[in-house]
């Protein structure tokens, strides 16, 4: 089974981001993370807690986006993240951030959107050939 998961928007200007999503569109902002390891915010907007969200993701360094990559990914949340990856690769789609760690991987779909798979759970534990794969580009 997959579950959408989120749709994620690189953002400069947070605060606007969010009063457009909450004030005029109605969303309720459901939960914020800071990263500064990072250096980046996350905030996650929906209609539920449970449903869909908006990820809008701030990078705290200044840096000016253009409409080609303010656009993040989609997330899906799957029941078994190997299975996913390797009905994936049977189809030939190239798996760009292998599930190593038994948790998240990285595809694109035909269009060049990158798409993040969750393991829905716990992580699984590592396996071959998973834990010995590179990434296989960027996402």
């Amino acid at each position: 089974m997959i579950e959408y998961l989120h749709a994620m928007i690189r953002t400069r200007d947070p605060e606007a981001s969010i009063r457009f999503y909450t004030e005029g569109l109605g969303l309720k902002m459901w939960r914020k993370n800071d990263y500064e390891d990072g250096r980046f915010s996350l905030y996650f907007v929906g209609e539920r807690e449970d449903g869909p969200m908006i990820e809008l993701t701030h990078n705290w360094d200044d840096r000016a986006y253009t409409g080609g990559d303010q656009f993040g990914h989609l997330a899906f949340r799957t029941d078994d993240v190997y299975q996913t990856c390797q009905n994936l690769m049977d189809m030939g789609v190239d798996i760009l951030r292998p599930p190593r760690d038994g948790y998240m991987a990285f595809v694109k779909d035909p269009n060049g959107i990158s798409i993040e798979l969750l393991q829905r759970g716990e992580r699984k534990p590592s396996q071959a050939p998973w834990s010995e794969m590179e990434n296989q580009g960027s996402w």
